[in-house]
């Protein structure tokens, strides 16, 4: 299998079960693929007519051989992961217009991020199963909006596992608020934070470098930071580039618009063109919160105050998983990026020329679009076509306009479905379509939530009670049990006795 070292250099050549379990380095880095396996084009022949499941089976299988996960539990893995879906395809590619878009909103809570949250939820499942961490896992997550929901309905229920997922109060849509504070089960903990994204991401990432924390309480990962969000959202680019080849032979290259926020969708498209996959552009499609398109326009990654839109999951001030592409900017020189980093965790800026910025310019293209373009984007494609896009989705689409990129060569990911967002979808598609029986349903279920302030402390004292008040109600459960085996197996041993006691009289 290949292994995996942190972008800073501090632990190398660690296995696939240890990065995933382990989420984020413990010198503050992320974790990359020491080698990048190869895709033939033989290959890609040979799996254009596969289903979903067994295409991300033979994707993923690159990487993570007998060794960390058998075959024949991988493939059950991915399965229960695709059965999760609503549509056959997982992740269908359909053309509007001129171009394709890929939906990737069939899961369990209509956003991108079930197809890696589902894999990862049965991932950690079944390490926890063979032994990892003793069977417990307690998972701190960050959500914008929508990666909370998809990584709750990816571990409710999970045997060993907490999961703790914190928002900024007041700053995801209504329904992805329900769709995470909905969830009752026992596991599973939504907790508005009185701050931004960014605020919530820190405190994660501060618990996550606390070693003594961290060690305590068996500290996973759930945001695009672990590595297997990366590597499951790859195979849905070789999917929908099958589909296009498909669909037209004389096709090379497909370019991908892909809605950008934390960088983890788009590097995953990265990383497939590495691997050999015939990918041509890469857009990288921001909202007003536009770091990114910044760098790639400038070579300036600067941090700036963050700016509420109508695309909430965008809205992020510093993009987590770019750190994994800086790496290879960098020469996959661990020293360079460590000081990179900390120049930038210093000062708020880090900034490329020559060489390096041309080398970023020529692995992705860029684009913005404010609220007033994406509201245009979302009115123009229902009044063409009868097509309505999610906010997020509307950037990838206004993004391919601006770079005239619109032709049958060209994906745009459809990131979320529109009714996750129906305050701003409804500004520019009045009346809106009936909503999925799923999303209009939250309207009536109960809620649990806890409020929390911006700090730290507060958010790790909060996760030791929760993983006491459970390990608390595990022995209680686990007394009463001894007690009702002992009980019977007393009264059993009374009946047995009784009777012996019979037929000896009776003789």
């Amino acid at each position: 299998s290949v292994t995996y070292s942190s972008t800073r250099g501090g632990q190398t050549n660690l296995d696939f079960r240890t990065v995933v379990m382990t989420g984020l380095a413990h010198d503050r880095g992320l974790f990359v693929p020491d080698t990048m396996p190869t895709v033939t084009v033989q290959e890609l022949e040979e799996w254009k007519d596969l289903g979903y499941s067994d295409l991300a089976v033979n994707v993923i299988r690159k990487f993570v051989k007998d060794d960390q996960v058998p075959l024949a539990k991988l493939q059950d893995i991915v399965k229960r992961s695709c059965d999760a879906f609503r549509h056959e395809e997982v992740t269908p590619v359909v053309k509007v217009g001129d171009h394709y878009i890929m939906e990737l909103f069939h899961g369990p809570t209509f956003a991108f991020k079930d197809v890696a949250l589902q894999m990862l939820g049965n991932f950690f499942e079944y390490f926890l199963d063979t032994g990892s961490n003793g069977g417990r896992l307690a998972v701190l997550g960050a959500t914008s909006g929508d990666t909370g929901s998809a990584a709750i309905y990816g571990l409710r229920g999970k045997h060993g596992v907490d999961c703790i997922i914190l928002f900024p109060n007041g700053r995801v849509s209504e329904i992805q608020e329900r769709q995470m504070t909905t969830v009752t089960d026992s596991n599973i903990h939504c907790v508005a934070v009185d701050g931004t994204f960014d605020d919530c991401q820190d405190i994660v990432k501060a618990s996550f470098n606390n070693q003594e924390f961290r060690s305590k309480v068996h500290l996973g990962a759930v945001n695009s930071i672990n590595w297997c969000r990366v590597l499951a959202q790859t195979t849905y680019y070789f999917w929908s580039y099958l589909q296009l080849k498909k669909a037209n032979l004389s096709i090379d290259t497909v370019n991908y618009s892909v809605p950008t926020g934390n960088f983890g969708d788009i590097l995953a498209g990265y990383y497939a063109k590495q691997m050999g996959l015939p990918v041509g552009k890469l857009v990288v499609a921001t909202n007003e919160n536009d770091i990114l398109h910044r760098f790639f326009q400038d070579g300036k990654y600067h941090r700036y105050n963050i700016q509420h839109t109508i695309s909430p999951s965008m809205d992020i001030c510093v993009s987590s998983n770019f750190e994994r592409y800086l790496y290879e900017v960098a020469g996959r020189d661990p020293v360079k990026l460590a000081k990179w980093m900390n120049d930038f965790e210093q000062t708020k800026k880090l900034t490329l020329v020559g060489e390096e910025l041309k080398r970023a310019q020529t692995d992705f293209a860029s684009a913005r679009a404010d609220t007033d373009a994406t509201l245009a984007v979302i009115k123009e494609y229902n009044d063409k076509y009868g097509y309505v896009l999610c906010p997020h989705s509307a950037v990838g689409v206004a993004a391919i306009e601006q770079l005239n990129m619109q032709n049958g060569e060209t994906v745009c990911l459809a990131t979320a479905h529109y009714d996750k967002f129906p305050a701003a979808v409804s500004r520019a598609v009045d009346p809106l379509p009936t909503p999925p029986p799923e999303l209009a349903s939250l309207a009536l279920l109960e809620t649990r939530r806890t409020c929390l302030p911006n700090d730290t402390k507060a958010v790790q004292d909060f996760v030791e009670q929760v993983i006491a008040d459970r390990l608390a109600k595990e022995k209680k459960r686990a007394t009463v049990k001894k007690v009702v085996l002992t009980t019977v197996l007393a009264g059993v041993v009374a009946v047995v006795v009784q009777a012996v006691f019979k037929k000896r009289s009776s003789s």
